[in-house]
C-alpha cells in the first residue's frame, strides 16, 4: 500500500536533501483540488516556494508550456540546487521532468502524480517529454525522478473519465502479466470503485511494470512490451487533437488494445475468448471512437512515425496469449485497417 499523507511524505523526503528554492509545478486543476492538500501540512525546510501553473489537457503539452516552466525558474533564480515538484496527471509529470531535466542541464525533480494514470503509468520509468509537431512524446528524455509519491486520496478528486483513463494501462500490464492479474481487472467493479481495493491492485500492477523497467530501463528490448496497445492508441490520440476533439489517454490505449489484440488473434493465435472478454469490457465502458474509413490513411501515417518502428515499417508488440509477449512484431496495411474495422464494430 502507498502512503496515505502525500505532503508529510514530501516533507520527509526534503528534509533529506540540500538545496536552494523549491517550485511546485501544476495546471489548473491541481492548483484547485490537490495543492490544498500540500498546503498548511506541508513542512518546507527553507521556508517558501514558488508555484509554476500551466494549462492542463494534453494539448499544452508543448514547447510553448516548457518554454514558461524555464522562464519562470529562470525569474525564480533557480539554480543546479533547486528542487521542482511536479504535482499532477501524467502531462504535469512528463512535461515538468523534461524541463527539470534539460534546466541547466538538469535539476532535480520529485513526481507527485495525481491521477490513477500518472500513478501507474507516468510515475514509473523516467521517460520525460512534451508532443511536437501533433506526435505523441515526440520529443524527451529517460530521467528518473528523484523521488516519487503516491497518494491515493488524490483518486477522490477524479471523475469516471479519469478513473477510466487509468484503468486502461493497469488492463494492458495485467495482459503483460498472468491471466489471474487479468481476470482480477475484469471482475472489479470500475463504475462504482472502492478506492482501498483498488489501491491493492494498483500496488500489484506498478510491480509489472517496475520489473519490466529494472531489466531494461532505456528501452532497448524487453520494455518495448509496454507498448501494447499504444502502437494505435497513439495515433489515435494524435489524430483526435488534429481533429480538435482530444480524448484522454487511456481511452485511445484501450481502443489500441482492441485492435491489438485483434491483430495478436490473426497473426499469433492470441485465443479468441480472452479477446472477446477483454473488448467486451472496452466496449462497455470505454464506447468506440468516432471513425469512418476515410480516416485510415491519416491513422497510417500517424502509425509510420511511432519511435518503435524500424524504418518504414510499423512495428507493434503483440501476445501469442496472455504474458506470452511478441516484440517486435509487423502488418501489413490492409491488417491494420482490418483491425481498425474491428475497433468500430461496436
Amino acid at each position: 500500500m502507498f502512503p496515505s499523507n502525500a505532503a508529510k511524505e514530501l516533507s520527509t523526503t526534503l528534509s533529506a536533501l540540500q538545496y536552494d528554492r523549491l517550485f511546485i509545478l501544476c495546471d489548473e486543476n491541481t492548483a484547485r483540488h490537490c495543492l490544498p492538500r500540500l498546503n498548511g501540512q506541508l513542512s518546507i525546510v527553507n521556508g517558501q516556494w514558488s508555484i509554476i501553473e500551466i494549462p492542463s489537457g494534453d494539448t499544452n503539452k508543448t514547447l510553448d508550456s516548457v518554454t514558461r516552466v524555464w522562464q519562470t525558474l529562470v525569474e525564480g533564480k533557480a539554480t543546479r540546487h533547486s528542487i521542482l515538484v511536479n504535482l499532477g496527471g501524467g502531462m504535469v509529470t512528463d512535461l515538468g521532468g523534461f524541463a527539470a531535466s534539460t534546466f541547466k542541464r538538469g535539476i532535480r525533480f520529485i513526481n507527485i502524480p495525481t491521477t490513477l494514470l500518472a500513478m501507474v503509468d507516468a510515475s514509473v520509468g523516467g521517460k520525460t517529454g512534451i508532443n511536437f509537431g501533433g506526435l505523441k512524446n515526440e520529443i524527451g528524455v529517460f530521467r528518473d525522478a528523484d523521488q516519487v509519491i503516491i497518494d491515493t486520496h488524490f483518486l477522490q478528486t477524479l471523475d469516471r473519465d479519469n478513473i477510466l483513463s487509468g484503468y486502461a494501462e493497469m488492463l494492458k500490464h495485467a495482459l503483460l502479466s498472468t491471466t489471474a492479474e487479468w481476470a482480477e481487472l475484469l471482475n472489479y467493479n470500475i463504475l462504482e470503485p472502492d478506492l482501498d481495493q483498488l489501491s491493492q491492485l494498483l500496488t500489484k500492477n506498478l510491480k509489472v511494470k517496475e520489473r519490466i523497467v529494472r531489466e531494461d530501463p532505456t528501452e532497448q528490448g524487453l520494455r518495448k512490451a509496454l507498448n501494447l496497445g499504444h502502437t494505435i492508441g497513439h495515433a489515435l490520440e494524435s489524430f483526435a487533437m488534429e481533429q480538435d476533439h482530444p480524448i484522454l489517454h487511456g481511452y485511445a490505449v484501450a481502443w489500441g488494445l482492441v485492435c491489438e489484440l485483434w491483430l495478436s488473434a490473426v497473426k499469433l493465435g492470441f485465443p479468441t475468448d480472452k479477446m472477446r472478454q477483454t473488448v467486451s469490457f472496452v466496449r462497455q465502458h470505454y464506447g468506440t471512437p468516432a471513425l469512418e474509413c476515410k480516416h485510415y490513411d491519416q491513422l497510417l501515417a500517424l502509425m509510420a512515425h511511432d519511435k518503435k518502428n524500424i524504418g518504414d515499417t510499423i512495428n507493434f508488440t503483440l501476445l501469442a496469449d496472455i504474458g506470452d509477449i511478441r516484440r517486435n512484431q509487423t502488418a501489413t496495411h490492409d491488417e491494420i485497417s482490418e483491425a481498425l474495422d474491428f475497433l468500430r464494430e461496436g
